[in-house]
């Protein structure tokens, strides 16, 4: 499992997602409306919808909050309206890294964007130049499983793999398959505890400590922002290193 998957998922464990549930559930409330917005309110008709409809509730967001942002995206209530923005580049190491955001004011996000990077012996490069480097796949996260069953009911159900720390499950489906295969495993008692459409990485560059700390950094400053909806890079830290950052 990639270091920037290892390292949200110890962070869910420590508890760090429920001090930014607010934060949370802000960009969940953006991509909903959003993706609402582009594609229809119909989640049957919506892959993107169902994905991120799919991620509230792995949030336990409320049904009615996520009722009401369908609604005001697919046109029955007023609200801002949000525009897309990917911006890519390199972090410490030459860490690909690509950023979602959904903004209203583009200026000010690709200034916050840049600013991330450069902080963190970063580069924001130009669109492309690292998003050959990545798949777009569905992603499970599981904890507390029968590792062997879980295996099992998953590659039944149709997903393409199942990758393993020791701890947390991460099960890969096709983008179109996400929701599919979250309902078979549900029909078999595994609950995800995220799931969500992601950019998986072909393959990983493996930081050092300094290197690590300051990509973390950098990740943490870009999550934080508002406009930023997701973070995708492909670094891969070492377990002992890892460990030491999550608990320093």
């Amino acid at each position: 499992m990639a270091g920037h998957s290892k390292w949200a998922n110890i962070k869910i464990r420590k508890g760090a997602q429920d001090a930014k549930r607010g934060k949370i559930f802000t960009k969940l409330i953006r991509e909903i409306t959003t993706a609402a917005r582009l594609g229809g309110g119909d989640l049957a008709a919506n892959a993107r919808l169902r994905g991120a409809v799919l991620a509230a509730r792995a949030q336990n967001m409320p049904k009615e909050t996520t009722e009401r942002a369908i609604k005001r995206g697919a046109g029955g209530l007023d609200g801002a309206n949000y525009e897309e923005a990917r911006y890519e580049g390199y972090g410490p190491g030459g860490v690909a890294v690509i950023v979602q955001t959904l903004t209203d004011n583009y200026n000010r996000t690709v200034a916050d964007v840049r600013h991330a990077f450069t902080k963190f012996a970063g580069n924001l490069g130009t669109a492309g130049c690292v998003s050959y480097l990545f798949d777009n796949k569905g992603e499970l996260i599981f904890e507390n499983c029968d590792e062997d069953a879980l295996i099992e009911a998953a590659l039944e159900a149709g997903a393409e793999d199942v990758v393993s720390d020791g701890t947390t499950f991460e099960v890969i489906t096709a983008p179109d398959q996400l929701h599919a295969v979250q309902e078979v495993l549900a029909q078999a008692g595994f609950n995800p505890i995220r799931a969500e459409l992601i950019m998986r990485p072909q393959n990983s560059v493996t930081l050092d400590e300094k290197q690590a700390s300051s990509m973390l950094k950098m990740m943490d400053m870009l999550e934080d922002n508002d406009d930023v909806q997701k973070v995708y890079a492909n670094f891969d830290i070492p377990d002992e290193i890892l460990e030491r950052l999550a608990n320093g």
